[in-house]
């Protein structure tokens, strides 16, 4: 990204708050042609600076978020991809991130309420391959995220 020029910073930065303006809207936003503006979109594409769009889906209205932190008993890559496969067939499981540090992982689940939570708890996180230690905490309220 440090070949990006100053257009190219804007396009991204209005790309990143409405994925789905259109052209003619972006290239006004950001001063150019809408043929200019979609040849250095393509371009930004086709380089993987832009690697997608994707749809930001909100939890359920009263989903609380809670963060959690693995540690597994092994860091192999055998462990460490058997974990991975099976955190993706988790719904409640949001976000997963392979950290360094004292854990391993960090999660973001999104429950309905404590109950829920302790379900998801026993049924899910302490069934995940590998797993030796799960440290979780509620999030109090957003304060950024990355629908914002």
């Amino acid at each position: 990204m440090a070949d990006l020029d100053k257009l190219d910073r804007a396009i991204l930065k209005v790309l990143r708050r409405n994925a789905r303006i259109s052209n003619v809207q972006l290239a006004a936003e950001v001063g150019l042609s809408p043929s200019a503006c979609l040849r250095r979109v393509q371009i930004l594409e086709e380089v993987g600076t832009i690697r997608g769009y994707t749809a930001l889906v909100a939890g359920a209205r009263d989903a609380h978020v809670v963060i959690v932190r693995i540690s597994l008993e092994k860091q192999t890559e055998e462990a460490l991809n058997r974990f991975e496969a099976d955190v993706l067939k988790h719904p409640e499981i949001r976000e997963c991130y392979l950290m360094t540090g004292e854990e391993d992982y960090l999660l973001r689940v999104e429950a309905n309420g404590a109950g829920d939570y302790e379900r998801i708890h026993k049924e899910v996180l302490s069934r995940l391959p590998g797993v030796s230690r799960i440290n979780s905490s509620f999030a109090i309220r957003s304060v950024l995220s990355a629908a914002s």
